[in-house]
């Protein structure tokens, strides 16, 4: 069974080509359709903090997929591992997906702060961050994640 997406919005602003770091300062708007949504779609997603984008890849091309292993940004220190043991953006299905804080909700816009998405990218889905579904217990991940974060944000 085939399900189609269809892009809720666009990001609108920000950076217009996509780096690895410094992501953190990076302030976007997120504009939603307005053939199929109204001012109403966003009402109440200013009383969050957080905000989770979901959104499309979509100037990865088919020969950029990767659907084994490699080591992540090509760095050789690090081990090689499969691609759904890192976030890269060469994945199967082009998801991207990204905790930013929210900076403001106006009518279909949100405006929003650590976005690591570029100017034009398809917005999938928008989902408010709540503690509950935070994890649950401690994190635990490998050192080569960490030092790939350290100057991601």
């Amino acid at each position: 069974m085939a399900i189609e997406m269809i892009p809720i919005g666009r990001v609108e602003g920000g950076r217009d080509v996509p780096e690895d770091d410094d992501w953190g300062e990076s302030r976007a708007r997120i504009v939603l359709d307005p053939e199929r949504f109204d001012d109403e779609a966003l009402m109440g997603l200013d009383t969050f903090s957080h905000a989770e984008i979901v959104y499309v890849f979509d100037r990865v091309t088919d020969d950029q997929i990767v659907a084994g292993a490699r080591h992540p940004r090509g760095n050789k220190a690090w081990p090689r591992i499969g691609i759904f043991a890192q976030r890269g953006k060469n994945r199967p299905n082009r998801i991207g997906v990204t905790v930013c804080e929210i900076v403001a909700v106006n009518g279909r816009t949100l405006e929003v702060k650590g976005l690591d998405a570029i100017d034009g990218t398809p917005v999938l889905d928008i989902k408010p961050v709540m503690s509950g579904f935070a994890p649950r217990g401690e994190v635990r991940e490998p050192d080569w994640a960490r030092e790939i974060m350290a100057a991601y944000w």
